[in-house]
């Protein structure tokens, strides 16, 4: 059974088909990249994952558990960090992983002592009582990430989880997801960044025009090319006419 599987997923905003007939699995006990240009479909394609906008067609199972039909088995398996992250923010660090631990119906002192694991593991102790409208923008990510993992899901979907991260904290990030897949967990991320993804993940999907280019493993997706070449070999990428912009060049 895969960690994650979506059918023939589709959804339309007005005149404009964001997600068209996309399907995947994600198998247990992978690091899983979806990756694709701007407009592609992967946030939207993540908010139908996740339950946070519903689908026009298809459908998304966590383990076994529909999403739609069975919504509350299947989000207790997840995890969940978007990208645009809006918390409440008026909440110290602490306070904001120990509520989101409560409402996931953690027993309060099991809270407690994850809140403050998690804030050890990503560096954040010193500032666990500065409110999180005074963290920087990395800071804000990582708690995020705390708060996507105090209830131990099996399934962690993360878009663009490295982005306004310094490379000290990014490291201390790609430890946390290695051990989390090493002990039977999976991770679905999303994301930009082509050589963090060739890094990372062992298995990946290719969307443009919210389908599914190519997917598989990394080798398989790569087929002998690094994956930048892959990628831009089937999105189609453009290559810039010599008379572009003649305005910018030097006389």
């Amino acid at each position: 059974m895969p960690a994650l599987k979506v059918a023939d997923l589709a959804k339309t905003f007005g005149a404009k088909r964001a997600v068209d007939g996309l399907s995947l699995a994600v198998p247990q006990g992978s690091m899983y990249g979806l990756v694709g240009p701007n407009g592609a479909g992967k946030t939207t394609t993540l908010s139908m994952v996740t339950g946070l906008l519903r689908p026009d067609a298809g459908t998304v199972e966590v383990l076994g558990h529909d999403v739609w039909s069975d919504p509350v088995a299947a989000k207790a398996l997840i995890g969940v960090l978007p990208d645009g992250l809006h918390v409440f923010d008026r909440l110290s660090g602490r306070e904001l992983i120990r509520y989101v631990a409560l409402l996931r119906g953690l027993d309060r002192r099991v809270a407690d002592a994850r809140a403050d694991e998690l804030l050890g593991a990503l560096g954040l102790a010193d500032d666990a009582e500065l409110l999180v409208c005074d963290y920087s923008a990395g800071m804000t990510k990582k708690i995020g990430l705390a708060c996507a993992l105090v209830h131990a899901p099996r399934l962690l979907i993360l878009d663009e989880p490295f982005e306004a991260v310094d490379p000290v904290s990014g490291d201390m990030i790609r430890q946390i997801l290695a051990a989390f897949v090493a002990s039977g967990g999976t991770v679905l991320l999303s994301s930009h960044v082509m050589e963090l993804v060739e890094a990372l993940c062992d298995s990946l999907a290719i969307v443009t025009h919210g389908r599914v280019q190519a997917a598989g493993t990394l080798d398989d997706v790569r087929q002998g090319e690094s994956l930048t070449d892959r990628f831009l070999d089937l999105v189609g990428a453009r290559t810039l006419e010599s008379e572009s912009l003649a305005w910018l060049h030097s006389s």
